[in-house]
Formats: C-alpha cells, sequence, structure tokens
C-alpha cells in the first residue's frame, strides 16, 4: 500500500507516547476530512459555474428529497446542521434567485414553509447530476471493491455514533 500525506504524521504521535488505539482514531479523522475536503472542493469548483455556493445546493437538495418539496427552515437548519443565521441567508439567496419560495403555514400562524419553485427543482436536478458525475471523477480508477469496503467500513464506525453532537 502506498503511504499518505497522514502516514508521515503517525511517527509524530507515536513519539508523542499515544496510544495505537488513539493513533488510528486520529488517522482516520485526518483521512476523512481529507477525503470530504477533495470532494467538497471539486464539488464546489462545478456547483459555482451554475451560480451555486455548496450551502445553497445542500438546501436545494434537502428540499427536492422533502415531501411536497418543502420544509420549514427549522427542520432545514436541524437537517443540513446549519446555524438559523446561516439558513435565513442561504434562504434569502434562493429566494432573490428564484429557486425558492416562501409560503405561509395554514397550520401555525408563526411559522412558514420553504419550497423549491420549478426553477428550484430544474437547479437541484442539475446539480445532483454535476455532483454524481464530480464524485465519480475524484474516485476515478479506484477499484468499485476498494469503495465498497472503505464505504461499508465508515458506516460501521459511524453507525455507534449515531446523531451524536460534541461542543
Amino acid at each position: 500500500m502506498k503511504p499518505d500525506e497522514i502516514d508521515a504524521l503517525v511517527p509524530r504521535w507515536e513519539e508523542a507516547g499515544m496510544s495505537p488505539s488513539l493513533v488510528a482514531t486520529l488517522e482516520l479523522s485526518k483521512r476523512a476530512a481529507r477525503l470530504n475536503l477533495l470532494f467538497e472542493q471539486a464539488v464546489k469548483a462545478e456547483l459555482a459555474e451554475l451560480g451555486l455556493t455548496y450551502a445553497e445546493f445542500d438546501v436545494l437538495v434537502a428540499l427536492s428529497r422533502a415531501p411536497a418539496s418543502r420544509m420549514k427552515p427549522s427542520e432545514l437548519a436541524k437537517n443540513l446542521l446549519l446555524t438559523s443565521g446561516g439558513t435565513s441567508n442561504v434562504l434569502q439567496r434562493l429566494t432573490a434567485a428564484g429557486h425558492v419560495e416562501r409560503e405561509a403555514d395554514t397550520g401555525d400562524a408563526r411559522s412558514r414553509w420553504v419550497r423549491l419553485t420549478e426553477e428550484g427543482r430544474r437547479t437541484a436536478a442539475a446539480a445532483l447530476e454535476v455532483s454524481g458525475r464530480v464524485h465519480e471523477e475524484v474516485t476515478a480508477g479506484i477499484p468499485e471493491e476498494t469503495l465498497r469496503r472503505a464505504a461499508d467500513a465508515l458506516r460501521e464506525v459511524l453507525a455507534p455514533l449515531g446523531r451524536r453532537r460534541f461542543r
């Protein structure tokens, strides 16, 4: 197996007296972060050509998966792990671009729904297509069985963590 940039850090961690378990955990964390960064950078570059930020993409995709393509802003924030202020800013930009619209919640006068417009549906579909293509390009040359093993191993690590939040 060819060493990566994370392997260069391991001797320092070991010299610092870190346990093998902690070293393995740090390797996992650093590699997962590096992998996420590679995917995110590649996707962001393509989304920019569609006039979208990564956060806007996340919101459009979340809305496209929601029943009736609508959610409350608080649900979006919770599902996407965004602050209410961050969600509000993204929704303002998407509204101005004609991708989403807000409507009153007839069951709760204090609340509003956010829903995709037809333009928003088309943009979400195009962005999902771009994201899929980019993910395939990033992983090109990696055997499918390697990708499957990695995905399964990460599931095994993440499953016991659930949706824990840490300070």
